[in-house]
């Protein structure tokens, strides 16, 4: 992975391949670079971000209509402009840009060795082209056939671009694993790992599924096939995404202008499902599946990252709306244990990119064992959306930044409706209970438009603790997945050491860790669990530990405790992670600018996963 954009029309390709580039910045990378079918084909690469490839070809009189262009996040080999993409072909006339990973690179890479090649990259993506060139070569066939001959011996995850520099007046793309979308403009074409490159030049997409590739013409209509050589046909989708979307929008950067979206988002990812008034949640598409979902025995979540901590925080919901046992798994993990899956299961699938290849991976083993599969993402065409039998959308719009915001409260929200629609229609949930949560689910929006006014004594609060090594992030119940999260912000995006724990299990190994240079951060909301969250913090101040602590607006027991508070509005208990989270994405933002970080682009760090 990370990052592909190609060209073929009447323009020129340059100018779109570099602003595409810069699109696809946000999913983290560490090299960049183009290839031009400019009479010859051309490759320009470097180590370093697309600024530095931009002022390698300032200058280079390169034009053409035909191009590849690619920002590689490192898998095999490290970080340098030697494996960076494109990739050659030994005899320079083909070139590939390639996401993914190809597992078996390095039983081909031998074949290919004692049939006298030599590769100059330690790359997985070099062994392809090498690979596809000796088909071509050796078997006399087009480009496209050697391309469908090669991907059938390889094993692993791909999504490639390749272009000859004797066919100027074709791409050849294909995927599986990773995700890929094609734009279709006026007699010309757009190729991108996905749809933020080719907003404002077409509305027109079609994303291909796994195994499938297709044959671009300049001139024409593209053909879709399959590699076991079956045609397809096309399915032409319309792009929903806004070019407003994509830009800052005056914030200085995305992480930012994200976090203040939340009102906009939450209310989105409700609009058109709730209306309290009337009492109905309305979840068009799981509408088909909502029976399997009330009647199961057993829900397992597979999320990674910031989407398995909205996954833990709707084990709580849906225990306790809908009173059906929730087991939250790490995706990466359930794929390789042999898990017990039965049919009345349902396995809801949770991921922002809708493209997780662990998630992804997941799905289709719980669907091989005879589960019902739900999909939440926020992707519209991704791959998840479409491996899983129904699924959500979260409508939060394109997340730019690396570091999960506007998704996670999206997420909780639509597991919200999701455990209180089960609760409500199994008949668990007092109605005088159900209509207060959907009226208090209404107000999530405003609440957090509140919430968000916090923002200046936050700023205060990180500068005081911006330089500080490690912190601790405690909640009870539903504010424990809280903890995490703010914990893994933190981490994400300011490189400090941070952890998140449930604040009963501090007593158990983490307050040995607690002194006066360790900042502790506490949700202590006037809910569940209150006393004891008292008592916590008492034990934390008792071995001089500084304690930040989040409240519920009007707090002074906590107040006379804690070292600094963030105030936030009276909610719900089963609704205090969407607003509570706020204050700690804002913590974590304040202080990685005060530390000078990157971040919309943290280190080492990629938006969506694409491999294991």
């Amino acid at each position: 992975m990370c990052g592909i954009v190609a060209y073929i029309g009447h323009r020129e390709a340059v100018p779109f391949l570099l602003q595409g580039l810069y699109r696809l910045e946000y999913r983290g990378y560490d090299s960049a670079g183009i290839a031009l079918l400019d009479g010859e084909l051309k490759v320009f690469k470097t180590k370093g971000k697309v600024d530095d490839l931009s002022r390698l070809i300032n200058g280079e009189t390169i034009r053409g209509t035909t191009g590849i262009a690619h920002t590689r996040w490192a898998t095999h080999g490290e970080p340098n402009t030697v494996n960076a993409h494109p990739h050659y072909s030994p005899s320079r006339k083909l070139a590939i840009i390639h996401n993914g990973i190809i597992e078996n690179h390095d039983s081909l890479r031998a074949e290919l060795i004692n049939r006298g090649y030599s590769f100059v990259s330690e790359t997985d993506t070099e062994v392809l082209i090498h690979l596809i060139e000796d088909i071509q070569d050796n078997e006399q066939v087009s480009l496209d056939e050697a391309v469908r001959i090669a991907l059938n011996q390889v094993v692993g995850a791909y999504a490639i671009v390749v272009v000859s520099g004797e066919d100027p007046d074709q791409l050849i793309v294909a995927k599986k694993g990773s995700p890929l979308v094609i734009g279709l403009g006026d007699k010309e074409f757009f190729v991108a790992s996905d749809a933020t490159p080719i907003v404002g030049y077409t509305r027109n997409v079609i994303y291909l599924d796994d195994e499938e590739m297709a044959i671009i013409p300049r001139n024409g209509d593209l053909k879709i096939k399959n590699i076991k050589n079956q045609d397809r046909t096309p399915y032409v989708c319309q792009l929903e995404m806004q070019l407003s979307a994509i830009e800052k929008g005056g914030f200085p950067n995305f992480m930012l202008k994200e976090i203040y979206e939340q009102p906009r988002s939450i209310k989105d990812s409700m609009r058109g499902r709730v209306n309290a008034e009337k009492g109905i949640i309305s979840l068009g598409g799981i509408a088909d599946y909502h029976m399997k979902l009330v009647n199961c025995q057993r829900i397992i979540i597979v999320a990674c990252g910031t989407s398995w901590h909205a996954g833990l925080v709707g084990e709580y919901l849906f225990e306790d709306l809908a009173r059906i046992p929730v087991e939250v798994e790490y995706a990466s993990e359930f794929r390789y244990r042999n898990p017990v899956i039965n049919e009345g299961d349902v396995v809801i699938a949770i991921s922002q990119s809708g493209e997780t290849a662990d998630t992804l991976a997941a799905v289709e083993l719980a669907r091989s064992r005879g589960a019902t599969i739900l999909g939440i993402c926020n992707v519209v065409g991704s791959s998840i959306a479409r491996a899983t039998h129904a699924g959500s959308y979260t409508h939060a719009g394109p997340e730019i930044g690396v570091a999960s915001t506007k998704a996670f409260t999206a997420q909780v929200s639509l597991l919200t409706l999701m455990a209180l629609s089960v609760g409500n229609q199994k008949g668990i949930i007092p109605q005088s209970r159900f209509y207060q949560l959907l009226n208090e689910i209404e107000s999530i929006p405003s609440k957090v438009e509140q919430v968000l006014k916090v923002n200046e004594k936050v700023r205060d609060i990180a500068g005081i603790f911006h330089n500080a090594r490690n912190f601790l992030y405690l909640g009870r119940s539903t504010n424990f997945p809280v903890a995490l999260e703010g914990a893994l912000k933190l981490k994400e995006i300011s490189y400090i050491h941070a952890e998140g724990y449930p604040a009963a299990e501090m007593k158990h190994g983490p307050i040995a860790l607690i002194d006066e240079e360790m900042p502790v951060v506490i949700i202590a909301t006037r809910k569940g669990n209150y006393d004891k969250l008292l008592s916590n913090i008492q034990e934390v101040k008792a071995r001089r530990g500084i304690v930040i602590a989040v409240v519920t607006e009007g707090d002074e027991a906590v107040g006379r405790l804690a070292d600094h508070i963030i105030e936030i509005p009276d909610v719900d208990e089963l609704l205090v992670p969407i607003v509570a989270t706020i204050p700690l994405q804002l913590l974590s933002y304040h202080i990685a600018v005060l530390r000078g970080c990157n971040v919309d682009q943290p280190r080492n760090l990629a938006k969506s996963v694409t491999v294991e």
